[in-house]
């Protein structure tokens, strides 16, 4: 299994930190973000990473390389200079990740969640991990059934981790499910969540409920909150 990090983003709401530091790139607990994700990806024995890039992309291999520090290859699938967003993201590094079932994992969460816990072949097109919604996204994304179904619409919404192992046919047909329209330099540029949304009413997303720690770092504020918290867990007690 092969995984791919999404790391694109031009990190708008994490200004100023991020007008010179991708936001996955930035430190909490003593590593960067991105960091976290790449050393549970070699415990879990993937070897094979892919990195899409757009903001600051340089930054990616000159502190990273090539992956040979985690025991890992790194591959980076440069979008551009403008990126193209979730699904358009995913399209573009499809070439590197080839047909088999992927990890994905936003660069810029930071969860507790053990990998290792995920499919390797998701029963339909993806496997989701939902958390409880945080405090900033109270709405929430998706219903989850007790059979482990995702739905679109329910009363106890949950919100997408960011988390998950996906089918490369997911997106077949992509265009039916979004505006085709959209696109940069000849790459489409879409969201995934139409496209997830479309294979729901066939039973074919599927997902799971975590109850453990989970941050989406969207701000400085709770950048700081979950270094604080790293950094007390990992410090000695007297």
């Amino acid at each position: 299994m092969k995984a791919l990090i999404f790391a694109a983003g031009l990190g708008e709401r994490m200004r100023p930190l991020t007008d010179t530091t991708p936001k996955p790139l930035l430190a909490v607990g003593g590593k960067r973000l991105i960091e976290w994700h790449l050393e549970k990806l070699a415990v879990l024995g993937i070897e094979d990473v892919v990195i899409n890039t757009s903001w600051l992309a340089e930054q990616f291999p000159a502190t990273l390389g090539d992956g040979a520090r985690w025991g890992l290859r790194i591959a980076y699938s440069y979008e551009g200079d403008t990126p193209l967003e979730t699904g358009g993201g995913m399209w573009n590094a499809l070439p590197l990740l080839g047909d088999a079932p992927f990890l994905l994992v936003n660069g810029d969460v930071w969860t507790d969640f053990d990998f290792a816990r995920l499919p390797r072949e998701p029963e339909g097109l993806a496997h989701l991990v939902m958390v409880d919604r945080p405090p900033q996204a109270t709405h929430g994304d998706f219903a989850l059934d007790g059979d482990g179904s995702v739905r679109a619409d329910g009363e106890d919404r949950l919100t997408y981790s960011g988390l998950g192992v996906y089918r490369p046919q997911l997106l077949d047909g992509w265009q039916h499910a979004v505006d085709a329209r959209h696109a940069v330099d000849g790459k489409p540029k879409f969201q995934l969540a139409p496209i997830l949304r479309a294979h729901m009413g066939e039973g074919l997303i599927r997902g799971e409920h975590h109850r453990g720690r989970w941050t989406d770092v969207g701000t400085p504020q709770r950048l700081a909150q979950l270094d604080a918290e790293l950094t007390a867990q990992s410090a000695p007690s007297t």
